[in-house]
């Protein structure tokens, strides 16, 4: 390998041999100016000590994580030990790629100061026009990465860069993150708090201070999550206060305003500046960013000549090595490796090849649609002590699929979910929540949550120690009052739902504002292992209610007032096998995937004091609550 640094008029060629040269492959250190004139580390990875040799596409990669360490998310087989960057780099250079992997402004060896998602737009661009101006470079540069990498890529296409030919989202890339990623319906995602506090001890501050290092290792995660709300000097990140300072600041921004526009974290705002390049959306059923990677695909096939795909597995957030998620497997055909291609680095370099109109022999044609139909397994419990859940990998030309229509579930107050809607003259549920008792997640389209949370789906009637906030002796969450539980029937057929879930409900509060929440799941009957059932979560939502007329400017409610909110959840596709139930649940909290609405109108980041909220959500003829999902062969395969 050889190492050298490169100003913006410097050719690029190696000074001197390095004795990290590995087999065939060579890297060298990078240094690339932004337009600030802070200059940001990188790696070039090419087959000769001598890139300029022989001018290629380039694969970029930009990381928080630093761009020599090794992750999960690279995992390439489920038989195969995680690979090391060069094992990467060398999959991509050995195909005729040269390959450049840089830590992001302020991570690894970066300067500059780190504010999480706001810089990675000029960064990027910048990035790659430098890139491109490089005698290695032959004008074009395809960009892949999981989560906040993927972040980057949607980032840099924002600003509409010249010479972006080709992009792999993997798990994220911002379409808005107003409604996924930051927040959700108006609510705060607290995953930002894990995340922030789990990389700021591999933060360049704390990789100079040993003292901070030790207090950031001590923080009590799990105690601060029960002592909110925070404020400046108050929180767990208040050794490092750079971190705290965005983190907050991503906190105080409720309304959708400038900050949640800028071009880096609102796709949907500047979708006519990406390049019209050959781009590929991968997901996961158990990512918090299924709306956003939806949207993404939809969208840019829509809008742009070029192909899009789109890819949902049945994983969590990265993981499409894994058969499972949480407590529940989807069987040995549910991952990428061994079903969509031989590995997750095969799948990738077809792609590629295929988006800069090379010749791919293996692989055969990509479909537009790609998704796994969770759903048709035993429902017992495997030699791991999962629950079988099973499942099928399907292909479509459009999301939904074809087959899917959308189909509206009624709610009554006797608990029934039907396809029939109500006649009665007044029908109502009404409970107290109270914002120091909060539901507590279980499960879900979560990431980076630990110590606190975990994505994935989990039994709805058996939360145990591993819930934060559940309580012995561990009753089922719809035995807390301030649940109402919505089922169907037991099926008398198999039903697939594919595609959006929302529903609208007509509520009334005592309080200035509150929250509600949905919840979809399909519940297994009971067998030998599972003797109450198996009640599987799907997808959730929330919606907080001062945003119920403008996300831009929160209304606080009238006390007793019916309003009609609409409660969306990321998209799923499931199969409920006959004689399983679908059911909804409707509440006002799930924490601590969100933080909890005080119901006293003040904003959650600033509030001191709660109260206890009575909401009452209406089922009558004049006001029909209802769930609208997405079934093959419409209402008809209901009934």
């Amino acid at each position: 390998m050889t190492s050298y640094d490169m100003p913006p008029a410097t050719a690029a060629r190696p000074d001197r041999p390095d004795a990290l040269q590995d087999g065939a492959l060579w890297r060298h250190t990078l240094r690339v100016p932004m337009r600030d004139g802070v200059a940001l580390a990188a790696d070039l990875y090419s087959a000769t000590p001598t890139p300029e040799a022989t001018a290629l596409p380039v694969l970029l990669e930009r990381t928080p994580y630093g761009r020599r360490a090794q992750r999960g998310s690279d995992q390439d087989r489920a038989d195969a030990p995680l690979p090391r960057p060069e094992d990467l780099a060398r999959h991509f250079t050995d195909a005729g790629y040269h390959v450049v992997r840089q830590d992001c402004r302020g991570r690894g060896d970066s300067e500059g100061t780190f504010v999480k998602y706001l810089n990675e737009g000029p960064d990027g661009a910048d990035t790659i026009a430098w890139i491109r101006s490089r005698p290695w470079c032959d004008g074009r540069v395809v960009m892949t990465g999981v989560s906040y990498s993927a972040h980057c890529q949607s980032a840099a296409a924002a600003e509409g860069p010249e010479g972006l030919a080709a992009m792999f989202q993997d798990s994220g890339g911002f379409s808005s993150a107003y409604d996924a990623g930051l927040r959700m319906g108006g609510a705060f995602e607290l995953k930002q708090v894990t995340w922030a506090l789990r990389h700021a001890l591999h933060s360049p501050e704390a990789a100079a201070d040993p003292v901070l290092t030790q207090a950031l290792l001590r923080v009590d995660v799990t105690g601060w999550f029960d002592a909110m709300p925070w404020r400046p000097g108050c929180t767990p990140l208040r050794h490092l206060p750079a971190y705290e300072d965005y983190l907050l600041e991503q906190w105080r921004q409720d309304a959708f305003g400038d900050y949640y526009r800028t071009p880096a974290i609102y796709g949907r705002g500047f979708y006519h500046r990406f390049p019209d390049a050959p781009s590929l959306h991968m997901g996961s059923w158990y990512d918090p960013y299924v709306r956003s990677t939806i949207e993404n695909f939809t969208v840019l096939r829509d809008l742009k000549s070029a192909p899009s795909y789109l890819v949902m597995g049945p994983w969590t957030h990265g993981h499409r090595c894994e058969t499972y998620a949480g407590d529940v497997d989807f069987g040995p055909r549910s991952t990428l490796d061994g079903d969509l291609a031989p590995s997750y680095l095969d799948f990738r370099r077809r792609f590629f090849d295929r988006a800069l109109g090379r010749a791919v022999t293996d692989g055969g044609d990509l479909p537009a649609v790609r998704y796994f139909l969770m759903g048709g397994g035993d429902g017992r419990r495997n030699a791991a002590g999962r629950m079988c859940h099973g499942g099928t990998w399907r292909a479509d030309t459009h999301w939904p699929p074809a087959s899917a229509v959308p189909v509206s579930l009624y709610f009554t107050a006797d608990g029934a979910l039907s396809t029939t809607p109500p006649t009665a003259s007044a029908a109502s549920v009404t409970y107290d929540f109270d914002p120091r008792n909060p539901v507590p997640t279980m499960g879900g389209q979560v990431t980076s949550g630990e110590p606190v949370m975990s994505g994935g789906a989990y039994d709805q009637n058996a939360p145990d120690a591993r819930v934060h906030g559940a309580r012995a002796p561990y009753l089922p969450l719809d035995s807390r009052p301030d649940v109402i539980t919505l089922t169907t029937a037991p099926l008398e057929r198999d039903v697939v739902l594919a595609g959006p879930v929302s529903a609208t409900l007509h509520i009334s509060t005592s309080a200035p504002d509150t929250d509600f929440t949905i919840k979809l799941i399909d519940v297994h009957p009971p067998n030998a292992d599972y003797p109450h059932g198996f009640a599987m979560n799907l997808t959730d939502g929330i919606v907080r209610c001062r945003f119920h007329r403008s996300r831009e400017h929160p209304e606080l409610l009238q006390p007793g007032e019916v309003y009609e909110v609409e409660v969306t959840a990321p998209d799923t596709a499931n199969l409920f096998a006959a004689g399983h139930r679908i059911r909804l649940d409707v509440s006002s909290s799930n924490f601590p995937r969100f933080d909890v609405n005080s119901n006293t109108g003040e904003p959650e980041a600033t509030a001191r004091r709660t109260v206890t909220a009575t909401n009452t959500v209406y089922m009558d003829a004049e006001r029909p609550s209802h769930l609208r999902v997405w079934v093959d062969g419409g209402p008809s395969a209901l009934r």
